[in-house]
């Protein structure tokens, strides 16, 4: 099945080459003109063989030598055969020469040597040839680098919806173990966390399915998904959020990629006995989008099988499948280890 670009380009390249041979053959009328001004045609017809002869070496090597034989590597082939039909061709030329333009009956000077034209000739027609060849490695490498980015952007494409369909279970999963911690001491609060985790759901089944979403809506998403971990905690926990972007910023933005950083904050940032604290921050400026989350450090013991890790691996590959070059993430630990700290910066 041929591409779009190729399936565009060939009337392009019909009418390119279609103005140069015209200009080419075209040229041979100057020559041909009579003192009156109208055509020669039969000296026009004479003087047309040399251009002709160059057209139908460069298209035997466009559609025949160089496809079928240079492009598959048999060079030496390739060269032989353009040897022996530009030979041929200078022979031809030659004798049509001599035959239409006999030599004058008194030469007052000596003529060149006749290899002289025949070197001629055949330096016209190598000529001829390589730029054949150029054209046709041009368009191949043209055609290659097409390809070689469509299946970039294909290969891309199909990880980033494996990281979506990876994404989404293991956002379910640790959101139904928050919900599964609340039914043991407070069904009414499981209950609300049921009805908030429907609004969550509803997003990710539906706009997380696109590549990227305005900024209004994940932030709607955040804050949805926040009010959601407050039903779980005591109040004890001091969760503070700051959103400074515009109520309806259209700002395009990758659906869920800060929401594992959350996770992480209210997983690694709560104790049940400790004072603790979570602090988000998101902010948009200058074609930037910033989020920062601070939080308090209480690792999991390793008996915790409530989450892998999983959901900060993917959000490092998808930073670097959609933000190339265009992101900056800091994460480090205060040197009391009590504090975590995670920033994540990509322009827009």
């Amino acid at each position: 099945m041929k591409s779009v670009n190729e399936t565009t380009s060939r009337p392009f390249e019909f009418i390119i080459h279609t103005i140069c041979w015209g200009m080419f053959f075209g040229f041979s009328l100057f020559f041909t003109q009579r003192d009156n001004g109208t055509i020669d045609w039969n000296a026009f017809l004479h003087h047309s063989l040399v251009p002709a002869s160059f057209f139908v070496i460069f298209y035997i090597n466009y559609f025949l030598y160089i496809p079928r034989i240079l492009f598959r590597n048999h060079l030496k082939q390739f060269l032989l055969l353009n040897l022996l039909t530009i030979l041929v061709f200078a022979v031809l030329l030659r004798a049509w020469h001599g035959i239409y333009m006999p030599p004058p009956p008194q030469q007052f000077r000596p003529s060149p040597p006749v290899f002289i034209f025949y070197l001629r000739d055949i330096a016209s027609l190598v000529f001829t040839v390589g730029l054949s060849v150029a054209i046709r490695m041009s368009i191949r490498w043209s055609e290659a680098e097409a390809a070689r980015r469509e299946a970039v952007k294909s290969r891309m494409e199909a990880e980033l919806k494996s990281l979506r369909n990876q994404l989404n279970p293991h956002f379910l999963l640790n959101t139904l173990n928050n919900i599964y911690a609340l039914i043991a001491f407070d069904t009414d609060k499981a209950q609300q966390a049921v009805q908030e985790l429907s609004r969550l759901l509803r997003y990710v089944l539906y706009d997380n399915q696109e590549k990227y979403v305005p900024l209004c809506k994940e932030v709607g998403f955040i804050c949805n998904y926040i009010e959601l971990m407050r039903i779980r905690v005591t109040e004890d926990v001091d969760i503070e959020t700051h959103f400074d972007i515009k109520p309806d910023s259209q700002t395009p933005i990758a659906p869920l990629i800060f929401i594992s950083l959350i996770e992480n904050a209210f997983k690694h940032g709560i104790s049940p006995t400790n004072h603790s604290f979570i602090h988000i921050s998101l902010t948009e400026k200058d074609g930037q989008v910033n989020c920062v989350i601070r939080n308090s450090n209480y690792p999991k013991n390793e008996n915790d099988k409530s989450g892998s890790g999983i959901g900060l691996e993917q959000v490092q590959k998808r930073l670097e499948l959609l933000y190339p070059g265009r992101y900056k993430w800091e994460c480090n630990l205060s040197e009391d280890q009590k504090e975590y700290y995670s920033s994540i910066t990509v322009t827009t």
